[in-house]
């Protein structure tokens, strides 16, 4: 039967295994972005989860895996439903079966790797399997279906600048990676004080304990060094301004006027005490098209030309690829030049399915009538960054800020600050908008820029390149903030090579697997030639 460890003395019964199944969802979701935040609880939180599947059948791992996951992520994306019902007027039961087979899938993956670290471990220890399985399978789930990795494991450590410094070199998988490593230790060592039986291999256990030892003296160099780059690197003042309008007003015509309103009075605010040279406004924020509405030269008269600044600001676009080709749709950013010209637009890449368009449309038209935009927007294609003055601005709208990839393109195409432009306004007062800005935290760690978010409803907050979130909003209020920010030049080793680290973890983890059947083969052929044998005399 397969096991975990080789000191397993019997196997616990399946109810017992549940409820440390359960233990493990209790502490994820406990040391998740929301009201009780205790990140450090994920360092341990997966032991129960090793105990309960430690020489357990395979499938009955996986069960137990599919327990803890949905058990985890109901509570954890519980927010589904207030997008759905509350502002995408979707009937309240379909938005709770919808959050209920979205959190199903999100748990396949947790059942996939209980599955597989049943099946191998009778031959490779956790310590040397789990960790790499568990990256690999948040990169699939991270591509598979446009991907959606919410919430990765390392993400709990947003909050955490001393832990997460390791992410301008492998990404926040290699975080993730530490972590999962970290429990398969824990346990490993309980286990072994508990039944008072050596370890296998103890040189894995040194090589672990040496390996996160390593990383932490790297963070904290990274801690006492970085500071000093950061103050002698070329500052720019740039403001973020949350305007905090109602989502059932933002799109009718009869509230553009007063939006607009609210936005220049909040920047013209900021003058007062400041003189940002870039102001910056949340996606979407200018309801209409820019190139077709009046109220656009507001932006000019009011506030850009006046104050001699430039505006990076959300709004949606469109325009005809062809004189007699359809109209083509956008989720687009713009930057307003001082004498009224807009210099440079990015259009986002990374669109919200459902959200922003329909995947598999000829299968899945008939969810057209859910989607604001019948799916019309077509994803932008340039990673080039916005030039403004002495900056180059990588743009991430919305989605796009948990897609790790698409700011690395940007610190290679020469971004050196980063700015999210989002509507966090449909998940009301949930945890989602704390969520979301847990994950922006680690591009700007990743790629060492400075990162500037601008949310409509909140959460808006400066980033800086260690990941240490300065001025953040609170939720559902005004907010103007205006500051000095670092633009960082150069690359990280994660930018150059460091993103590959998943795909290696990837291949790691198949190699292991070819290895537990290629050995599982060579065990069975041998037995059935002893068998012969043996009849044969």
């Amino acid at each position: 039967m397969p096991r975990l460890s080789p000191h397993t003395e019997s196997t616990i019964s399946f109810g017992r295994a549940c409820l440390l199944a359960l233990l493990t969802s209790a502490l994820l979701f406990s040391a998740s972005p929301g009201d009780l935040a205790l990140p450090q609880l994920a360092w341990l939180a997966l032991a129960p989860l090793f105990w309960g599947i430690e020489n357990q059948p395979p499938r009955r791992a996986a069960l137990l895996g599919l327990i803890c996951g949905i058990a985890y992520y109901l509570p954890l994306l519980y927010w589904i439903v207030i997008v759905l019902a509350t502002y995408g007027q979707v009937p309240l039961p379909i938005a709770v079966l919808a959050l209920f087979f979205l959190a199903l899938y999100m748990s396949c993956y947790l059942a996939a790797f209980a599955y597989l670290c049943a099946k191998t471990g009778s031959r490779f220890p956790i310590l040397l399997f789990a960790p790499a399985c568990w990256v690999a399978l948040d990169l699939i789930r991270g591509l598979l279906f446009t991907g959606f990795p919410w919430m990765d494991l390392a993400y709990t450590q947003y909050d955490l600048p001393q832990f997460i410094q390791v992410a301008d070199l492998t990404g926040h998988h290699g975080l993730t990676f530490l972590m999962v490593l970290t429990n398969g230790l824990v346990f490993t060592l309980v286990v072994s004080l508990l039944r008072r039986k050596m370890a296998r291999s103890p040189a894995i256990i040194v090589v672990a304990v040496a390996l996160l030892l390593t990383v932490s003296g790297y963070s904290f160099r990274r801690l006492q060094t970085l500071p000093a780059a950061i103050t002698q690197a070329e500052h720019m003042e740039v403001a973020a301004v949350q305007g905090n309008i109602p989502q059932d007003q933002k799109w009718q015509p009869a509230f553009q006027r007063e939006t607009i309103d609210t936005y220049i009075r909040l920047s013209q605010e900021l003058f007062t005490v400041k003189n940002p040279q870039l102001i910056v406004w949340p996606e979407t924020a200018l309801p209409f098209y820019p190139y077709e509405h009046p109220l656009f030269l507001k932006l000019h008269s009011e506030l850009t030309r006046p104050h001699q600044t430039f505006l990076l600001t959300g709004a949606p676009h469109r325009e005809r690829i062809s004189a007699e080709g359809p109209l083509s749709y956008a989720n687009s950013a713009f930057i307003l030049s001082p004498d009224g010209q807009i210099t440079s637009r990015y259009d986002k890449q990374h669109l919200v399915p459902f959200g922003e368009y329909i995947p598999f449309r000829r299968l899945l038209g008939f969810a057209s009538p859910l989607v604001e935009t019948l799916g019309a927007f077509t994803p932008g294609q340039s990673n080039t960054p916005l030039f403004c003055q002495n900056s180059r601005i990588g743009v991430l709208i919305c989605f796009e800020s948990i897609f790790p990839e698409i700011s690395r393109q940007q610190a290679q195409a020469g971004a050196n600050l980063l700015v999210t432009l989002t509507n966090d306004a449909w998940f009301g007062r949930s945890s989602a908008p704390r969520q979301h800005l847990a994950m922006a935290v680690f591009r700007a760690v990743e790629t060492r820029k400075t990162l500037v978010r601008a949310a409509n409803t909140g959460i808006s907050a400066f980033i800086d390149p260690l990941g240490r979130i300065q001025g953040a909003s609170s939720l559902f209020a005004e907010y103007a903030r205006s500051q000095p920010v670092a633009l960082m030049d150069g690359l990280t080793f994660y930018v150059r090579w460091g993103y590959l680290f998943p795909w290696l973890c990837l291949i790691l983890t198949v190699a292991f697997l070819w290895q537990h059947y290629a050995s599982r083969n060579n065990t069975n052929k041998n037995n059935a030639k002893t068998q012969r044998r043996n009849v044969a005399l």
